[in-house]
């Protein structure tokens, strides 16, 4: 059976984006960036909100961007490999290869899949994440704080969710972003 792992660069405060919806301030230097294809390379399957897809597409045609470090070219062909189902209601059609539209989020699709297939599975997207923890289908949590204070704007972990977490593992950057890895505590 499959891990549904939740992955989210973050600020030290929790947020992923910005009040203005910002991003930037959590691109990762070429350390964080291998370190997290390392992590990324078993996943053959991304679940993601129209958001987070929208952001993530730029994957698909990152190989033929001039100066592109190793590491995001690396990246490129990890995302390109996998199948990815964007969770949306609005959106009309997909851009990217491999990649299919479920119009609702059904925890019972989520866990079909995770017992149908052997590899990684990823939630991105922080809303699309929430309510996975909140359904119960979140077997890790890896979350890469970036020394910056974001102040507001969208919350890494969802609220209304509980989830007791049990810390199996740390990192620290040069950059000074640190990685903790959790799993939920059964209930």
């Amino acid at each position: 059976m499959a891990k549904l792992i939740y992955s989210a660069i973050a600020s030290a405060d929790g947020f992923v984006e910005d009040a203005d919806g910002g991003i930037d301030w959590g691109a990762p230097d070429e350390e964080l960036h291998q370190f997290i294809n390392d992590l990324e390379r078993p996943a053959r399957t991304y679940l993601y909100g129209r958001r987070m897809y929208e952001t993530m597409l730029y994957w698909e045609t990152a190989h033929a961007v001039p100066g592109q470090r190793p590491a995001s070219q690396e990246f490129a062909g990890i995302w390109q490999a996998a199948d990815k189902i964007v969770f949306s209601k609005t959106l009309a059609s997909v851009s990217s290869a491999r990649t299919r539209i479920e119009r609702t989020f059904e925890p019972s699709m989520v866990r079909q899949l995770k017992s149908a297939t052997e590899h990684e599975v990823t939630v991105g997207g922080a809303d699309l994440a929430g309510q996975a923890i909140g359904a119960g289908l979140v077997d890790e949590l890896r979350l890469f704080l970036v020394p910056v204070v974001g102040g507001g704007g969208k919350r890494a972990l969802p609220g209304g969710a509980h989830s007791e977490l049990e810390l199996l593992g740390t990192h620290r950057f040069a950059s000074g972003a640190v990685y903790l890895r959790y799993r939920p505590r059964p209930a």
